[in-house]
């Protein structure tokens, strides 16, 4: 494990003239609150490499030194927000396993599946939610870390391969580019709806106000406590304590039992500060807006989900891959304002 600025810097001095890089990263989402990046896994022609980003350790030279190579991962999307929220790195390029595999048609895309089909291995999958912050890793979290990574440049390979031969690579190049591009743009939560789980808009707007506070309340207590907030109270109790607060009505059964007395005073202050809004300041519930379909749009719409699917059909993909069906309404609606959010093969595909 490299956990020192020392040997990162000899480690990042034998990987300076690798032609390769494979990278994988390790979060604790389900044991954290916000979640880190616990583990980063490097593999290239010198082996395997498993870096600790929670040690005392400068990440900088690293970072620097992955800026500079095109990246082979698999399923890149939560993995780049990642790196990009919490060490503000996003990569030149990368060469995604997973968008390979998708392009080609393939229904299973998952790891353990691609690398026992193209390379006959079967990978052990046990570790997918141990605690990756917990140090130090167990024999079979490193085993699995390492193989998150280890098969990835002869898995890119193979499919990089098939997709020349399919003339898809560009393709595949393009794709990579705009994930790339959408995970460096940081989300802004909206204030007004983060706090809307599943549910909510079916309270009262008294029991709203309640919601609100209490789910702000239960965000403080996660962050302090260094846990997901389901552990603190699960979405459908905020739901019901909102509901029977708002009803006056008992809220004491819908707390867990053990709950420590210094959460349930915190929890009564949030439920009394949710009850004081005024009604004018009490949040509505959303209003959803139903989008005026002209028959001329869905013609062209229906057309438009034909030519997709008869293309996917050819070219054996998922027909989502070259356009969704909000997509498709959009471009029904006016090709020439949205034709330019479709990747270049897409474009081609629906002309």
């Amino acid at each position: 494990m490299i956990d020192d600025d020392i040997k990162l810097a000899a480690a990042v001095a034998e990987l300076n003239s690798t032609p390769w890089v494979a990278l994988d990263t390790e979060a604790d989402s389900l044991h954290a609150y916000p979640e880190k990046v616990c583990l980063i896994q490097i593999s290239s022609p010198s082996g395997d490499l498993l870096i600790d980003p929670l040690g005392a350790i400068n990440l900088t030279p690293l970072f620097k030194f992955l800026g500079e190579h095109e990246l082979i991962m698999h399923g890149a999307d939560y993995d780049l927000r990642l790196l990009r929220k919490h060490h503000e790195f996003v990569p030149r390029a990368i060469f995604d396993t997973m968008l390979a595999s998708r392009l080609l048609g393939i229904a299973q895309f998952g790891l353990t599946h691609l690398v026992s089909q193209y390379l006959g291995v079967t990978l052990e999958k046990g570790s997918q939610k141990a605690d990756w912050a917990q140090r130090p890793l167990t024999e079979r979290m490193e085993t699995y870390a390492r193989n998150d990574t280890h098969y990835l440049k002869p898995l890119a390979d193979r499919l990089a391969a098939e997709l020349g031969a399919k003339g898809r690579l560009a393709w595949h190049q393009e794709s990579c580019a705009r994930l790339i591009a959408d995970c460096a743009q940081p989300k802004v939560p909206d204030p007004d709806l983060v706090w809307r789980i599943k549910g909510s808009n079916r309270l009262t707007r008294p029991a709203m106000a309640v919601l609100r506070e209490i789910w702000h309340w239960r965000e403080e207590e996660a962050i302090a406590a260094d846990r997901p907030p389901f552990f603190i109270l699960q979405h459908e109790a905020l739901l019901d304590i909102a509901a029977a607060a708002a009803g006056d009505k008992p809220v004491e059964p819908l707390v867990p039992r053990r709950f420590p007395d210094r959460r349930k005073a915190g929890l009564a202050r949030a439920i009394q500060e949710g009850l004081a809004v005024p009604a004018l300041k009490r949040p509505e519930p959303i209003k959803q807006v139903f989008r005026r379909i002209s028959d001329a749009t869905k013609r062209r719409a229906l057309e438009l989900q034909k030519q997709r699917d008869a293309r996917a059909t050819e070219l054996g993909i998922d027909p989502t891959l070259i356009a969704s069906r909000a997509v498709i309404m959009d471009l029904a609606e006016s090709w020439d304002v949205h034709q330019g959010e479709l990747m270049n093969w897409q474009r081609e595909l629906l002309k």
